[in-house]
């Protein structure tokens, strides 16, 4: 055999086992344990629903419609705007429901439905979690335009808000603010079956030039320690993120909370902990959110920081920022933002769908148990087809479960009993029984085998399903070639043993 011969037949072989997932690469390159997520903006309609004031109908279409593009792209998490600008898209004790979905804001969709009970029960049905994103502290989209029924916050304390560039903010400042928004999130988080409350980068808003956030009456008022503004500014979002933390697990301890943070913290030019970027603005210094100490302090479950940059960007490089960040993520955890939305009318790398193959590929080299989400789920929309189904290969080429969080709980589940398979149809019903006394959120991982192969559940590339059912339909069959066993997984992804065989 030449030596030509051997190059082209190893080229060809490393094309292919990229193309699916191989018992040769899968430990590497594809995690089991995987955050897959994307962010679902309803601000302004970006994301869903796609436009104000559809009916019902259209609206859970649509709705439904952005979840099979999840399914599609592998996704394991749905981060969806559920109060863009002190509103709501539910029956809120606060806030009005959101222009945004019904047209007019403190109308209710009609026919009524209550929207997020309806995305929470659809995105669970396709074993996809769901994360509340809340934006804490934007109150008006416009300045100038106060749509909101006068018993709104924004009408009753007009002494809360501060005006800036444009917007309306409610004061981090006030104590009384911060207790509010902690209200608004907390009845959220008792009255729905949400898996996480995920919060974005807007806590003070991005600095303008020569523009002051005139929050001077509250720093003279609830300044006792006499800080700088600065660090005033600091303390009081600390405050908030701490006290939400602790409030969210008094109630559902499973509850995860989550921040998507701007993606520089600080320059090294500026502090030599911090990046060797040159950002024009940083969480520390400008949005006043100092997530390292976040999660040093483990108040927070995970970080989600936007790094929207390519490779080799000038000022602010991913593979500068990614590492950066891995090595600050303490004992939590850290997944990373993907700017899907640079490629709609992409320029330059931003062309093809190769540098966000590149920025996935180098998120699973440098990390561990870690992940990635797109901004945002539209984008996709924009994108052609053969550019999306590239990223999805590279997306999903084995099914991943969400990290588990040991802090949360690290307690798996009894395993599963299997029962005789039955062959139905040119398929194969595969049954199982599972005690479950505490009646916990349980789902259930189906793996498959070849005849003679090594039954292990170490790696993902054997696992076929995830279901809530205690039954699963494997239509893919040849004859009584494949071996089956099942796993039972806890709401924080905690994985049983393997059950016994089937075939």
């Amino acid at each position: 055999m030449s030596f030509h011969f051997i190059k082209y037949y190893l080229l060809i072989f490393t094309f292919l086992t990229s193309l699916c997932c191989t018992p040769l690469y899968a430990k590497k390159r594809y995690p089991k344990y995987e955050f897959r997520a994307a962010w679902i903006a309803t601000v302004s309609n970006i994301d869903w629903p796609s436009k104000p004031g559809l009916s019902s109908q259209q609206q859970k279409s649509e709705f439904i419609k952005r979840l099979d593009q999840l399914v599609q792209l592998g996704c394991n998490v749905a981060i969806v705007q559920i109060r863009p600008a002190a509103d709501a898209f539910y029956p809120s004790s606060y806030e009005p429901w959101s222009r945004f979905l019904s047209g007019k804001i403190g109308q209710a969709p009609n026919p009524y439905y209550d929207a997020l009970a309806f995305m929470i029960e659809e995105t669970h049905k396709r074993n996809i979690e769901f994360h509340a994103w809340f934006n804490p502290y934007r109150a008006l989209t416009d300045a100038t335009k106060n749509a909101n029924p006068s018993t709104h916050a924004t009408k009753q304390h007009k002494d809360w808000v501060v005006h800036y560039g444009g917007k309306s903010y409610f004061n981090p400042g006030l104590p009384q603010v911060r207790n509010y928004i902690q209200d608004v999130i907390l009845e959220v988080v008792r009255k729905y079956d949400i898996d996480a409350v995920h919060l974005d980068d807007y806590f003070y808003p991005y600095r303008i030039a020569n523009v002051a956030f005139n929050d001077a009456v509250a720093f003279n008022n609830y300044n006792p320690e006499q800080l700088s503004r600065e660090d005033w500014r600091r303390q009081n979002v600390t405050t908030f993120i701490k006290s939400l933390n602790k409030e969210i697990k008094k109630i559902k301890p499973y509850c995860k909370l989550g921040i998507s943070p701007f993606g520089v913290w600080r320059n090294a030019s500026v502090d030599p902990e911090g990046s060797a970027t040159k950002g024009g603005q940083t969480c520390f210094d400008d949005l006043y959110a100092d997530i390292r100490l976040w999660m040093e302090k483990e108040w927070i479950d995970y970080a989600l920081p936007q790094l929207y940059w390519e490779i080799h960007h000038k000022a602010a490089a991913f593979e500068v920022l990614l590492p950066w960040w891995e090595t600050h993520k303490y004992q939590r955890h850290m997944y990373y933002g993907l700017g899907v939305y640079r490629m709609v009318n992409g320029k330059g790398v931003w062309a093809s769908e190769e540098e966000l193959k590149n920025e996935i590929e180098l998120i699973r080299k440098q990390t561990n148990k870690g992940g990635f989400s797109f901004y945002s789920l539209s984008c996709f929309d924009k994108l052609n087809p053969s550019l999306v189904n590239a990223i999805a290969q590279k997306a999903n080429p084995c099914i991943a479960f969400v990290p588990s969080m040991p802090w949360l709980d690290q307690v798996a589940p009894d395993a599963p009993i299997l029962k005789k398979s039955t062959e139905i149809n040119h398929s194969k019903l595969i049954a199982w029984e599972h005690t479950n006394p505490s009646k916990e959120f349980i789902r259930y991982a189906v793996y498959r085998f070849n005849k003679n192969e090594p039954i292990t559940i170490q790696d993902n590339e054997h696992i076929i399903a995830i279901t809530k059912e205690k039954e699963f339909r494997d239509e893919f069959i040849n004859d009584d070639s494949f071996v089956y066993c099942v796993t039972a997984l806890d709401r924080n992804w905690n994985e049983s043993k393997a059950s016994n065989l089937s075939w």
